[in-house]
């Protein structure tokens, strides 16, 4: 197995004593302080997540959106210049390639963001589908070739973020084109007003960037800043300076993992694709998935007898109790009879000290908000098995009690 790689920014990781651990073929750090210190610091003032080792594409040309809309599944013909949406990539099977954030910052120019370990692979997909009458041009932005256009992505995530980024955002005025008038409006007033899954371009302490209003952490006030990989670390240091006063931290995957948990939101591997074969439909998602839109997309025939056969989904859970085993993808879930009525797919510790986490279910077991249900947490070894008249001291695997919770929660 190769050795991880390494964003620009491993060394200010290291000096700010944070701990590495291997991620989506990356060293990258899972907590600086404490997962729930950063967790707290999102939801109550702002955190700031290297997200550098996601792959940012940028496809442009007069057939980008026809593009676009033939390989995913939102419809990119109705999403505005400086608007952007969430989608997923299908393969003829109707199964997930990828899940996609895309990002439209001119008529004809389009930002893509990937996961850090599907870059590889969902360019190669993009590059197949890229043939015949339809073509488009599709660049790595983190590769040299892409030159002064190479963009990697900073996320900037909470309540303070918005007073952050107007202490750095440049005062100046740009021109705004819109249908057949064009007029003049400052930078620091687009920023203000950027609304939900907006993107502007601009220049921030110096830097030109794109910043677009959109996170994996559930926090409205949200914001993901695309800067080239060499102006990275000197803007890292810039916001972190700017917004000590405003309790702005560094924050991990840790952290990433437990808020984008306590939000509902899906993880490659484990709440889409990966060894369940999740899909949109299984997990809340399929408002993403625009079967009635004008472009046919790939695997859309098969996701719809998909969707329709779908026997099981995700429910959010807590467990009742602080202290107990971290249960792990693919640990059972119970009825109260001892039933494995689903499995866990993902867990974390929350802003309060539980364990908040996402399991799928059978539709037919019933379960919904307010359910208690069990889980086993296994251990990597499990133990042998019991035999009857087992001597004191010997441990058996006891369930620990949950709730279900709403799919998502309340909005504040």
């Amino acid at each position: 197995m190769p050795d991880p790689k390494r964003t620009a920014l491993y060394e200010t990781h290291k000096r700010l004593g944070a701990r590495m651990v291997p991620f989506g073929g990356w060293d990258m750090p899972v907590w600086y302080t404490s997962a729930r210190e950063e967790h707290l610091a999102v939801r109550h003032a702002a955190g700031l997540f290297d997200v550098t080792h996601m792959g940012v594409l940028d496809v442009r040309g007069p057939d980008a959106c026809a593009f676009l809309d033939r390989i995913g599944t939102n419809d990119v013909s109705r999403l505005a210049v400086g608007r952007s949406h969430y989608s997923y990539m299908l393969d003829e099977h109707g199964d997930v390639v990828d899940d996609i954030m895309v990002y439209r910052v001119e008529p004809e120019r389009y930002l893509v963001v990937v996961n850090a370990a599907n870059d590889e692979k969902d360019q190669a997909w993009l590059r197949s589908k890229n043939s015949g009458e339809m073509m488009c041009d599709v660049r790595d932005l983190r590769d040299p070739a892409s030159g002064a256009d190479m963009r990697v992505d900073l996320a900037l995530q909470g309540p303070a973020s918005l007073q952050l980024l107007l202490r750095l955002i440049e005062n100046e005025e740009l021109r705004i084109e819109k249908g057949q008038t064009s007029f003049l409006n400052s930078q620091f007033s687009i920023l203000n007003s950027l609304p939900y899954t907006g993107i502007m371009r601009g220049s921030l302490a110096g830097h030109d960037v794109f910043i677009a209003r959109t996170g994996y952490t559930g926090e409205r006030i949200a914001y993901e800043i695309f800067v080239h990989p060499d102006e990275s670390v000197a803007l890292w240091h810039t916001i972190l300076e700017a917004g000590s006063d405003l309790g702005v931290k560094p924050a991990g995957l840790a952290a990433r993992d437990s808020l984008r948990i306590e939000a509902g939101l899906p993880l490659y591997g484990h709440e889409l694709a990966g060894p369940l074969h999740l899909a949109p439909y299984h997990i809340g998602f399929d408002n993403f998935v625009k079967v009635n839109k004008a472009a046919e997309f790939i695997g859309k025939q098969a996701y719809i007898q998909k969707a329709a056969q779908a026997t099981s989904k995700l429910v959010r859970f807590r467990m009742n109790e602080k202290g107990v085993r971290v249960p792990r993808l693919g640990d059972p879930v119970l009825d109260r009879r001892g039933r494995v009525i689903g499995t866990v797919t993902s867990c974390a510790q929350d802003g309060e000290g539980y364990l908040l986490g996402m399991a799928m279910v059978e539709k037919s077991a019933g379960v919904g908000e307010g359910s208690s249900i069990h889980i086993i947490a296994l251990p990597e070894r499990m133990p042998e098995p019991l035999k009857p008249f087992s001597p004191p001291g010997s441990r058996a695997l006891v369930p620990d009690p949950a709730t279900v919770l709403t799919r998502f929660p309340p909005k504040k």
